[in-house]
């Protein structure tokens, strides 16, 4: 008997090749090709339906658009990730390290969805349906049409959603699925493409909002082919660490809503709950008036959210000195510490310098230049920033302060936080009347300053001159 015909596929971007190469030559990604059974072509008559309606092509005049009605998981925060909701027909990818909470959040969005619209398809690859049964109890999951499924295969999944047709199906993992189509091990790249393709003309054929779960590879990114994501409709990454209570879903992709978009929870004995105040949340425990702390006013999607940036500074203790951040790019800080050396005066050769977002929040704007500078200066010359000021700004290598876009929502935050005084680059704070009511001209009294250079900026924040 003839052995089947294998090839060799890259697990990063799933290019084939007949024999194992060491470098992908589309990708350029080393040591990613994996064996795996080769995908007999389809049989006579047996192509893959298409998702348009076929037929000639239209003038892009003629199209009409239609505006799909969105529906409510049932919980705020995760329909704000998705853009207002779930969309009849659309595939969306979660992916998150294991144990983050992907499993807890979809199982709660689950009940809810099912008793406020219809039954739910919960398919589990990787527990048992007592297994989810339990967490559901735990999480108080009452008498919905949510039906349960512990199956990997992927004929079986559709023939259930066939027999149920649901209002909404969760495979979680999407690498733990196989197709009888492949006799390839699951998790491999052709199971995955196949699985998900799938799935994908099971939710547009049926109009079925269809949620994926994804690992995640220890550079955490999403594990399997990147045409797993060009697949899908959404992708989102449920961030967070272990030893902090709140957790983020952050949209790195949607075709149906804005790119960026957060989503902010706690997790909690009854799983996770929604935060609808982010910004009380991570400034709770700060301490007022301690050097080396600033507040931040950062933008993710089309949410304002003002953090804690902490800095603390000291002699070097060995040969050279340290730059550790946590939250930020550490390649930012040796760029702004430079900055600092040549435009400001600052000798920080033979210093240590550890940079800190309070609550483990992760903040990778270019305005949040301003606010690690001013908590850097802060613990050097170990006066605190004025009380009740906060900051954002771009900084600049020849020591200006760029403008940041919308700055309008940036300062009406900080005004309903309760800060008097906003430091912010001089391009945004032209004379304007939406800044106007924003700062509080009208009785919420929150000053916004101007700055050009970062000395004035420091100036302005502790007085350093």
């Amino acid at each position: 008997m003839r052995a089947p015909k294998t090839v060799f596929a890259c697990t990063n971007c799933g290019a084939q090749s007949p024999k194992w190469l060491g470098r992908c030559p589309d990708c350029g990604a080393w040591n990613t090709f994996a064996e795996e059974a080769a995908t007999p072509p389809p049989p006579a008559g047996g192509a893959r339906p298409t998702l348009g309606a076929g037929g000639q092509a239209r003038l892009y005049a003629d199209v009409d658009m239609l505006q799909a009605e969105r529906i409510s998981s049932g919980i705020g925060e995760f329909d704000r990730v998705l853009g207002g909701g779930l969309v009849p027909g659309s595939l969306v990818l979660l992916g998150g390290e294991p144990g983050i909470g992907k499993s807890t959040l979809l199982l709660q969005a689950a009940a809810k969805f099912a008793q406020a619209v219809g039954p739910v398809l919960y398919c589990s690859g990787e527990e048992s349906e007592h297994q989810v049964k339990g967490r559901g109890e735990r999480l108080g999951v009452g008498r919905a049409p949510l039906y349960l499924l512990a199956e990997t295969c992927t004929e079986r999944i559709l023939e259930e959603v066939e027999r149920l047709k649901p209002a909404l199906l969760i495979v979680d993992s999407i690498q733990t699925v196989y197709s009888t189509r492949l006799t390839s091990a699951p998790g491999t790249v052709g199971q995955i493409r196949e699985t998900a393709t799938q799935l994908l003309f099971t939710a547009k054929g049926r109009n079925l909002p269809t949620v994926l779960v994804g690992h995640v590879t220890k550079d955490g990114g999403l594990a399997g082919p990147k045409v797993l994501e060009h697949v899908v409709d959404t992708v989102l990454y449920f961030e967070g660490e272990r030893h902090h209570t709140h957790r983020v879903v952050r949209a790195v992709k949607n075709r149906f809503g804005a790119v960026s978009e957060l989503g902010v929870f706690e997790m909690t004995g009854a799983g996770l709950v929604p935060v609808p105040n982010p910004s009380a949340l991570f400034l709770a425990e700060r301490q007022v008036g301690a050097p080396g702390s600033a507040v931040l006013c950062c933008m993710e999607g089309s949410r304002p959210i003002l953090v804690e940036v902490q800095a603390l500074v000291s002699s070097a203790v060995y040969g050279s000195a340290r730059r550790m951040t946590n939250g930020v790019d550490q390649q930012r800080l040796a760029l702004l510490l430079a900055v600092l050396e040549k435009r400001a005066g600052l000798n920080l050769a033979g210093e240590d310098v550890f940079v800190n977002v309070a609550g483990g929040f992760t903040v990778d704007e270019r305005a949040a230049d301003l606010g690690i500078v001013a908590a850097v200066v802060s613990s050097i010359r170990n006066r605190p920033v004025r009380s009740g000021t906060a900051i954002f700004g771009e900084v600049g290598l020849a020591g200006e302060v760029r403008a940041t876009g919308q700055s309008l929502l940036r300062v009406r935050e900080a005004a309903q936080m309760g800060f008097t005084r906003c430091v912010v680059p001089a391009g945004n704070a032209a004379p304007d009347e939406s800044l106007d009511a924003a700062q509080g001209r009208g009785g919420a009294g929150c000053e916004v300053v101007g700055v050009r250079t970062v000395a004035e900026a420091l100036d302005e924040v502790i007085g350093w001159d």
